[in-house]
């Protein structure tokens, strides 16, 4: 379950666009993400227009809006579920608009759904061993010749233990032989995390990981993103509940009508008059 180590961003004052009042930002000088003039549009409607921000090395965005502000296109779009109109996604300084997931899956930029997508006639514990990369098992060659055998099967000790691991970090191993179909909603977010997280990851973009997760499961998530990230993890957040923005996120991107509005800390995203007026209809 190792993740790379970074080094914090330092932080210097910028202006948001369209404003004349500084806000406090992260100086990236070398972003793990970077979105240039992101652009969807769907037949005449435009639900990204333009839209660009950065995401510091080991740090955790938030991305917020209104309903409709464009944040699930931009996210769908930078994970290579819609290809942009026009614009450009950067991870790790290499140009991945428009890869297919899989293959930004196997660079190190992952996602979760709203809404969770395990494989539910499987078991837990069979649903995370499924995501590792690079599983010698997955070789038909490897898995019946007698000289190779043995490496597949102590590969495969080693996938079974890592599960274990994961699986324990999120406290769902006591449900490692349920059927993932079986799970509550707030299990199913935790599984979906340590599937994500199997997959050794650099960075992991949030969809509403919070939606109907009860009190007590949304503290335990929000506990693991916040170990995970002194690790050295990225994650990048789309939610609703704007306690956990502000309590959680060190930098802010707000999205309106498909451009960036407003980005900053949240000190200075409470003190936006134009965020207010969009989004947050009064003091937070």
């Amino acid at each position: 379950m190792g993740v790379r180590t970074v080094s914090e961003p330092e932080t210097v004052e910028s202006v948001a666009p369209d404003s004349d009042v500084p806000t406090t930002s992260a100086a990236i000088d070398e972003p793990l993400l970077e979105v240039d003039g992101l652009r969807k549009e769907f037949g005449g409607v435009t639900a990204v227009d333009g839209a660009s921000f950065a995401v510091a090395p080991g740090s955790f965005t938030g991305l917020i809006g209104p309903n409709g502000a464009g944040k699930s296109t931009t996210f769908n779009c930078i994970t290579g579920i819609h290809e942009p109109t026009g614009g450009t996604v950067r991870f790790e300084g290499q140009d991945v608009t428009g890869l297919p997931p899989y293959t930004l899956a196997k660079r190190g930029l992952v996602r979760t759904f709203q809404i969770a997508r395990e494989l539910s006639d499987m078991t837990v514990l069979e649903n995370v061993m499924l995501a590792p990369p690079k599983q010698d098992g997955e070789s038909a060659l490897r898995s019946v010749m007698p000289g190779l055998r043995n490496d597949v099967q102590e590969a495969e000790r080693a996938v079974l233990e890592d599960a274990w691991e994961t699986l324990e970090f999120f406290e769902i191993d006591h449900l490692a032989h349920d059927e993932a179909g079986s799970l509550s909603g707030g299990q199913r977010k935790l599984l979906e995390m340590a599937r994500v997280l199997s997959t050794e990851p650099e960075m992991v973009l949030l969809d509403e990981p919070l939606a109907g997760v009860n009190p007590t499961l949304e503290e335990k998530l929000l506990d693991r993103i916040d170990e995970l990230r002194a690790d050295g993890l990225t994650f990048l957040l789309v939610e609703h509940d704007m306690d956990v923005i502000m309590e959680h996120c060190e930098h802010i991107v707000v999205m309106h009508q498909g451009k960036v509005l407003a980005e900053g800390d949240a000190d200075a995203i409470r003190s936006d008059e134009r965020v207010l007026e969009a989004y947050l209809g009064g003091d937070v």
